[in-house]
């Protein structure tokens, strides 16, 4: 553990107290230079648009190994805190997670994503929190920020979805988790109450189909906003309108308001 990553583990820690935050998703070291410049206090990773960057879909093409340099290459790109998602831990048993963790924390990240669904499977509620346990027994809370997600609302809880989210919510802070992310709800009021349920920071992803936006998640009390896949959907959507332009007509148009390369250049410091 240096004092950097202390720093800003803290750091990062301290942004899920107060009025709550944004937190954007960056997929390569370049997305997540001009993220951090555009004055985003932390930057988050993305397994979506690591994937799609690597030009295969999201949901396992990738293993450990490529997730892991991506994330290395996107902290050594800012000065920001950076916390990782590590999908399920890459690993089929809560030592391999904590493995998958230790590895995390080498490269410099100070937190990380861990989510409770194998292969489209919800794992039992003792299980994900002995891979909480894990993670957190591999990164001590001073140097990572560890955010518990559970899919409960997306993949389907066993039982009401509400219970079996506060029920697992609570179950991950006790092993260890500083946050619970719960991807997939979109009512307001269900929020609410989650907020008032969970006795830890809420993160609810924005951007999705149906999902409110984000200055409205946080006036409900939610303490942290990620984007997923959102803004790497944006970049890809807006390359994929250019190249139909260009080969459709031939024109330009979709170069009206880019950045000029010199612009360019001083963004990543040439």
């Amino acid at each position: 553990m240096t004092t950097d990553s202390t720093r800003k583990a803290a750091a990062l820690l301290a942004l899920h107290s107060g009025a709550g935050f944004v937190l954007p998703n960056a997929w390569d070291a370049g997305s997540a230079r001009i993220l951090e410049q555009v004055g985003f206090p932390a930057v988050a990773t993305t397994s979506a648009g690591i994937a799609w960057s690597r030009g295969v879909p999201d949901g396992g093409a990738l293993g450990r190994d490529d997730v892991l340099e991506e994330v290395g290459r996107i902290v050594a790109a800012v000065r920001v805190p950076v916390t990782a998602d590590l999908e399920a831990g890459y690993a089929d048993s809560p030592a391999g997670v904590g493995r998958t963790v230790a590895r995390a924390v080498e490269l410099g990240a100070v937190g990380a994503n861990l989510e409770d669904v194998v292969e489209g499977r919800l794992l039992d509620v003792d299980d994900g929190a002995d891979r909480v346990a894990a993670a957190r027994a591999a990164a001590p809370r001073a140097s990572f920020v560890l955010n518990a997600r559970t899919d409960t609302y997306f993949v389907g809880a066993r039982h009401d979805p509400f219970d079996d989210t506060v029920e697992r919510a609570r179950r991950y802070l006790a092993a260890g988790a500083d946050c619970v992310f719960v991807p997939g709800v979109a009512d307001a009021d269900t929020i609410r109450r989650l907020v008032d349920a969970i006795p830890g920071p809420l993160n609810v992803v924005a951007g999705l189909a149906g999902t409110i936006d984000a200055a409205t998640l946080l006036s409900l009390g939610v303490r942290r906003v990620s984007l997923g896949g959102g803004l790497a959907r944006a970049a890809y959507s807006g390359l994929e309108r250019a190249g139909r332009e260009l080969l459709a007509t031939g024109t330009l148009g979709f170069l009206d308001g880019a950045l000029g390369y010199a612009q360019m250049q001083r963004r990543f410091g040439g």
